[in-house]
């Protein structure tokens, strides 16, 4: 039984009428850049969030990167973030001109470690990103304290924790500012590249306004100098679709974890979900000091499968410039070594789960 780790084809098809009819009223209206579906989707995708504003971006990494100009990073400053993350979170920083200042994570939610934090903040600090990874939010009073103590600002980056709740608030409506990313692969997730900007503050909604699409507001007038980072039309008529269904999504997401959990646990070190956390399972990552020749089992069986991340940001050859080395970072580097990412989509079947689940039980039935 061949088994991917997303499936997005079947998620096509079970929406398959609504996002054809989407894509040609895109194609029927022949307006194909910001227009009325971008609004509508902010509309909406602002009320999902719980948020007053929403702006809707050409990907998630220009999402952080933009939310970032907004609050104001520059060259010459520090953001505090983790480096168990894609390198899109740094990047973006660094495109500002500002310099990444890592803090581990702590192990059972593989998210930054609020206890670690406040020894990294300099007269340069500026900023924390949060990382809610893996769909698992991080513990935001915390991190919002430690932000007015210092006046810092926080950006949530919140690329894969789509309808996840932090006590009862949604990600993306704690800090600041938060970005999301739409990628394909994501909880909800668009036809190519897309992302949103959510916030409470209404002039940080008109700064990204104003950077996603040239600095303007009407065609010719450019208030400042910004950038093309505008979400298009018919990724905006896409996500419109996707959105009435992301709440069942993430509840089927959230049932196969907890089967997973359920049958794993003895067996592998399976997710945490925090008492004053929804997870919304972007991924469902589990645990093992076996994890390569697990892997290698799985797909030898079909069964596709990930690891998110294998090599910490702060010891990837592009932050050479950091200085940092192998043993800075101890859990990060830890975990590691034992992750791995096994299939979770909402339509993954009863089926296909005991199978992933039967051939991974089998896995550590050999090797005692």
């Amino acid at each position: 039984m061949k088994i991917p780790l997303v499936d997005l084809k079947a998620n096509y098809l079970t929406i398959k009428q609504e996002i054809d009819e989407a894509i040609q009223k895109t194609i029927d209206n022949s307006s194909f850049i910001m227009g009325e579906p971008v609004k509508e989707f902010d509309k909406k995708w602002a009320e999902y969030c719980e948020t007053n504003f929403s702006c809707g971006v050409s990907n998630g990494t220009e999402a952080i990167r933009l939310a970032l100009l907004a609050i104001g990073i520059k060259s010459g400053d520090e953001v505090i973030t983790t480096p168990n993350t894609f390198i899109a979170t740094t990047e973006s920083i660094s495109s500002c001109g500002a310099t990444p200042i890592f803090v581990d994570i702590e192990e059972e939610t593989c998210t930054i470690d609020i206890n670690k934090i406040e020894e990294k903040i300099t007269d340069k600090t500026k900023a924390i990103i949060p990382v809610h990874l893996y769909g698992h939010p991080c513990e935001m009073d915390r991190i919002m304290e430690l932000a007015k103590r210092y006046n810092l600002k926080v950006v949530e980056d919140c690329a894969q924790s789509h309808g996840a709740l932090y006590k009862s608030k949604k990600t993306g409506s704690i800090g600041d500012i938060a970005g999301f990313s739409f990628f394909p692969g994501k909880i909800m997730g668009a036809f190519g590249d897309a992302g949103s900007i959510t916030t409470n503050n209404e002039v940080l909604a008109e700064k990204v306004k104003l950077l996603r699409n040239h600095g303007r507001f009407t065609k010719y007038e450019h208030i400042q100098e910004g950038f093309n980072a505008r979400l298009s039309a018919l990724q905006a008529n896409i996500l419109l679709v996707k959105l009435k269904y992301l709440a069942n999504w993430i509840e089927k997401r959230r049932t196969l974890a907890k089967r997973y959990t359920e049958h794993l646990k003895e067996i592998v070190g399976c997710p945490t979900e925090k008492e004053w956390a929804k997870h919304s399972y972007y991924m469902y990552v589990i645990r093992t000091k076996n994890r390569d020749k697990l892997k290698e089992f799985l797909e030898k069986n079909e069964i596709a499968c990930g690891v998110h991340y294998p090599i910490p940001l702060h010891l990837q050859p592009a932050y050479k410039r950091l200085n940092h080395k192998e043993g800075d970072f101890p859990v990060t580097e830890k975990v590691a070594k034992e992750i791995l990412s096994i299939p979770l989509y909402p339509e993954l079947t009863q089926e296909q789960q005991d199978y992933v689940i039967s051939k991974i039980r089998e896995f550590y039935s050999q090797s005692l």
